[in-house]
């Protein structure tokens, strides 16, 4: 029995195989992207029948029930909340807050925060919410 060996090149490239893994990889992205990342701090967040999608941003301000306010994963009090967003901004070069507040914060923190980041030049807030059911 003898087999046909040869050196030569490849002639024919096959498609096939790399059209798969392109395939997969593109699979791969649009599922890890519909992932958003949250910080660690657990609130209750006020409810909304129409519940818009927010966009992806590092500037997060969350406050808690309690009234202890995070940027980002770092808690920090009002007084030096505009310090450390105008730190995450500068950082980062976003321009858009999300504001996670609990249901039960009182409005006038949630200004605070507001005017905190109006102070370093952030223009664009967004009110986090959940969907009623």
């Amino acid at each position: 029995m003898k087999f046909n060996v040869s050196n030569k090149p490849l002639s024919i490239f096959s498609y096939s195989s790399l059209t798969d893994i392109v395939l997969l990889l593109v699979i791969f992205f649009l599922l890890t992207s519909q992932f958003v990342i949250l910080t660690g701090v657990k609130v209750k967040l006020p409810g909304s029948k129409t519940l818009e999608q927010s966009e992806p941003t590092k500037l997060i301000v969350t406050v808690t029930a309690e009234g202890a306010i995070y940027a980002g994963q770092d808690q920090t009090g009002i007084d030096q909340l505009p310090a450390k967003l105008n730190e995450i901004k500068n950082n980062t070069s976003e321009t858009s807050l999300i504001i996670r507040a609990d249901k039960t914060v009182q409005i006038d923190l949630v200004i605070k925060v507001i005017d905190a980041a109006k102070s370093v030049g952030i223009g664009r807030f967004t009110i986090e919410t959940q969907k009623e059911e």
